[in-house]
Parts: structure tokens; sequence; C-alpha cells
């Protein structure tokens, strides 16, 4: 049996292209962060149809997705002649991984945070300036 099931956020927007014809088709192609108890991993997605159109319009970078697909692995050639190998997820069904308020919260967060660190720099007090080696 082929299943996999990943919970994860997106590390950038994905990547939504359309094929060439009639029956044109949404392909998405994106990677996850997945938290693991040795750290994190990051496997490529590729969703099509339904659901790479509800991954191009319901996310972005940071959105936390659910999914469940198959394994897929495969080949090609590369321009340069060389043998490319490649595995990736396959998706058949994804979702949300938070709620509305719980993105919401975790944006606010993540604005506060960006707002205290004040663009990187810290406070110097006024006694250690003449500790200083420059001035």
């Amino acid at each position: 049996m082929n299943n996999v099931v990943l919970s994860g956020r997106l590390t950038k927007d994905a990547d939504v292209r359309y094929t060439q014809g009639e029956n044109a088709t949404a392909v998405a192609r994106f990677t996850l962060a997945v938290d693991d108890y040795n750290g994190t991993d990051y496997p490529s997605i590729k969703a099509l149809g339904k659901q790479a159109e509800w991954v191009e319009r319901w996310t972005h970078k940071g959105t936390k997705v659910e999914l469940t697909g198959r394994l897929k692995t495969g080949h090609y050639t590369n321009r340069d002649g060389k043998e490319v190998y490649y595995t990736e997820v396959l998706v058949s069904s994804i979702g949300f991984g938070e709620t509305k308020q719980e993105a919401e919260q975790r944006a606010g967060r993540e604005q506060q945070a960006a707002a205290d660190t004040d663009a990187g720099f810290m406070d110097i007090p006024d006694y250690a300036a003449d500790e200083l080696p420059f001035r």
C-alpha cells in the first residue's frame, strides 16, 4: 500500500502552472516543512487539478496544511545529459491544518516578534559607551 499522510507548513508560495491545450489542468508544486522527532523534513509535493487550484487560492508561505497522497519516484535526463532522480508526494486530498483563529493569532505573534526585534539591533546602555573599543 502506498499511502502518505503529512502535516506541515509551506516553505514558500506554491509554484502553480497550467498545462497546455483545450483541457488545461493546474499543477502546483511546493515544499512542506514537516516536524519529526529528529528535526524537520522537507518533502516535495505535487497537486493536480482541483487540489492545485485550492492550493493556489488559499495558501501562501507559512500556511499549515494536512494532506494525504502517494509517494511517487521517477527520473529524467536534464539539459546537461545527466540522469536526475526525484521523489515527491502526489496529493489526493488537502486541507487546512489550523483554524482561521489560530492562523490569525500566529500572524499576530509573528508581527509582534518582528516589531520587537527592531531591525535586529539592540540598545546599548549609555554607561557602556565608555567601555566600547570604538566611537
